[in-house]
Parts: structure tokens; C-alpha cells; sequence
């Protein structure tokens, strides 16, 4: 049996955490699969992971990142604080390069899979060429070419480059077209297919992801509010935690909203689809997202979506009209009239939903894992 390795710098919460577990989970049905971590952030996967998959974490619990603290120290202007804040970054940094470094060296993996620029180059520099290196590229650019050329550089001596989207796979096949890097295009899945879905009966929206400043969820809370006021037996639930948890809270305060808008925190698969199967229309507002898994989750369930398209991985999977909208250069109004077409007929809410249900079967389990299965048997295939 073959061994396949991920490299993965934590398994707490994130879009990429929850891809690294969701690979894992597929090609443990027919290879030995490690995940090597860098930070052991919580004792264990948030994610439900496969217990045939094993996890190596490469450093103690009391070696992981200290972003807040040097923060709070500098906003202190300590200068004692600054310089032990720092020396402790140098010393994480330290660690988890070694940690990494030594794993890749010394794996028995037949397949290494990196899913970070920086785990790129190590897997380039340190790993034996027999092995099947693969990046794994989970973000969009958003224009920003120097990140661009940052993944191009530490790819470009790996055997292949596997994008989320079809967009980027075009565009680091062209930026790796002299390299012998081969890109290719292999969406993430959604984990199931539910057997029930949405009656889209309920006075219910529903949006999920990390609070964060580029999902947009302080976006989301202003169309909410316009739309409120035409549709105030409309509530709104979101699925989520991160550092902009008490920026939402303290809107939603502001205007009002405690009867409408719940925030939910960070919850598992059980609980979000059984708010999914309550929910009538999915909503998105990211600034960027590089596939937005989430969309392909709510379409499982039979909603429609509306996203703002500066989401590129939105543009993907919504095709406006057909299985929800896509709302052009962040026009609150108009996402606001979109969601109260939806909102005033039924029956077209019902046939983008059945629609979106039949968007995902490319998405399934089944589909990304035979992707995944021939790219790792038949290594010249895309050549």
C-alpha cells in the first residue's frame, strides 16, 4: 500500500484545515495517509477526521505562533516585551522549519503533498526525487502578483501544482509553462451528499465561514439591515468564529438586530446542516475566495446562492440565473433586490435550489476522489 504524507501547519480552524482533513479522509480508503503538522494548536483535528489517518505533530503544544502577543506588546510599547515577544517568534519559526525540514527528509511516503509556499520550497530542496512532490494551492492571488509570483517560485521544481480552480490553474500553467511542474485542476468536494434537503419553506438566510475581514461578514450585516426593512420576519444565522466576532456583535447591537440576526460561533457538520435544511437561501459576501466550499455545501442542501463576485471561487460555481446570483462589484442594493426576488417567488426559489442541488455532483466525494486517485497512480497522466 502506498504511503501519502500532507504537510499541513495546523488542523484548527480554517478553509484549509478543513480541505487537508477532507483529502485525508478520501485517500485513506486505498493508501496509508499522514498528516504532518507544525503547531498542535488543540490536541486533535477540529474536523472529523478518519481514524485510519495518523497525525505526527512536529513540535510541543507550547510551540505555536504568538501574532497577538507581540501585537500587544508593541501597542504597549514595551520595548522588554517586544524584544521577548520577538526572540519567541524567531524560536517558533526555528521550530517549525526543523520540524518540517527533518519530516520530509526522513518519511518513508511514497507522495508528499505540501500545502503552503514555504512547505514547497523545503519539499523541493530536502524530499528524495523519487517521491511525488505536490503543491497544493488553495488561494487566490486577488490580483496580488507578488503572492502570485511567491507560489510560482516555490513550486516550480515540484512534479505538480494542484489548483482549486480552473482560473488558477490556467494561470500558473502559463506562469510554470518553462518548468516541468505540471498544473492541475482538482476542485475540493463537498464530504456528503445529504439524503434530505431544504423544503425552502422557512423565513430563514444563512451564511458560514470564518469572521474574518475578507469574508465580508460586516457586508452581509449591511445588506441584512436594508433588506430587513421591507422583510423583517426574514432572519438571519451565522455559522462562524474569528477576530471580527465582537465587530459584528457590537453592529448588530447598534442597529438593532439582537431579535433577527444570531450568531452561532464555530459548530460542527451536524449542526450546520441541520441549520442548512431550516435555511431558504445561502449568502455570501467575501472579498475573495478561492473556491468557497461553503457554496457547494449550501447547493447540497438545495439552496439557492447569491454572492458578491469579487468571490472568484464564486464565479465558478455560481452561474447567475441558474442556481442562484452573483451580485457585480459589491452593489449592496442589488444584492439586497436579488435576495427579495428570491424571497417573493417561491417557485423560482424552488428551481434554482433543485438546480443548485444538481450543480454539485462534480463536487461529490467520489468525483474529486478519483481525481485525487489517478493523479497519484498514473503520475504522467497530465503530461
Amino acid at each position: 500500500m502506498k504511503k501519502v504524507s500532507i504537510l499541513a501547519l495546523h488542523l484548527g480552524y480554517g478553509g484549509i484545515e478543513k480541505s487537508v482533513v477532507s483529502l485525508a479522509n478520501l485517500l485513506c480508503e486505498k493508501y496509508d495517509v499522514e498528516i504532518a503538522v507544525c503547531y498542535n494548536l488543540y490536541g486533535k483535528s477540529i474536523f472529523e477526521l478518519d481514524n485510519r489517518v495518523k497525525v505526527t505533530y512536529l513540535n510541543s503544544m507550547d510551540i505555536v505562533p504568538n501574532h497577538k502577543t507581540l501585537k500587544s506588546s508593541i501597542k504597549k510599547h514595551n520595548p522588554f516585551l517586544i524584544a521577548k515577544e520577538l526572540l519567541f517568534s524567531f524560536k517558533v519559526l526555528h521550530h517549525r522549519k526543523r520540524g518540517m525540514v527533518n519530516y520530509i527528509k526522513n518519511t518513508n511516503s511514497d507522495v508528499i503533498i505540501s500545502t503552503r509556499d514555504i512547505f514547497n520550497e523545503w519539499l523541493s530542496i530536502y524530499a528524495d526525487t523519487s517521491k511525488i512532490r505536490i503543491g497544493w494551492e488553495h488561494n487566490h492571488f486577488h490580483n496580488n502578483y507578488k503572492y502570485a509570483r511567491r507560489i510560482t517560485n516555490s513550486a516550480k521544481k515540484l512534479d505538480y501544482l494542484v489548483l482549486v480552480s480552473s482560473d488558477l490553474q490556467k494561470y500558473y500553467h502559463n506562469a510554470l509553462s518553462k518548468y516541468s511542474c505540471m498544473c492541475v485542476y482538482i476542485p475540493n468536494c463537498v464530504d456528503s451528499v445529504p439524503r434530505k434537503i431544504s423544503k425552502l419553506n422557512n423565513k430563514k438566510l444563512i451564511s458560514v465561514g470564518r469572521l474574518s475581514s475578507e469574508k465580508g461578514f460586516i457586508d452581509l450585516l449591511r445588506v441584512y439591515k436594508m433588506l430587513s426593512v421591507n422583510y423583517p420576519d426574514w432572519t438571519l444565522d451565522i455559522v462562524g468564529d474569528g477576530d471580527e466576532y465582537y465587530k459584528l456583535v457590537d453592529y448588530i447591537r447598534r442597529n438593532d438586530l439582537n431579535n433577527k440576526v444570531t450568531l452561532h460561533g464555530f459548530r460542527d457538520k451536524k449542526y450546520i446542516d441541520s441549520l442548512m435544511n431550516n435555511s431558504s437561501i445561502y449568502l455570501m459576501t467575501s472579498y475573495t475566495e478561492s473556491f468557497g466550499i461553503v457554496l457547494i455545501e449550501a447547493m447540497s442542501h438545495g439552496l439557492p446562492c447569491i454572492a458578491m463576485d469579487s468571490a472568484e471561487g464564486a464565479r465558478e460555481i455560481i452561474n447567475s440565473g441558474y442556481n442562484g446570483y452573483l451580485i457585480r462589484n459589491r452593489n449592496y442594493e442589488m444584492m439586497v433586490r436579488k435576495i427579495a426576488d428570491l424571497i417573493d417567488d417561491k417557485d423560482i426559489r424552488k428551481r434554482l435550489g433543485k438546480n443548485a442541488r444538481d450543480s454539485i455532483s462534480k463536487y461529490t466525494s467520489d468525483v474529486v476522489g478519483e481525481e485525487w486517485f489517478t493523479l497519484i497512480e498514473e503520475s504522467g497522466v497530465y503530461e
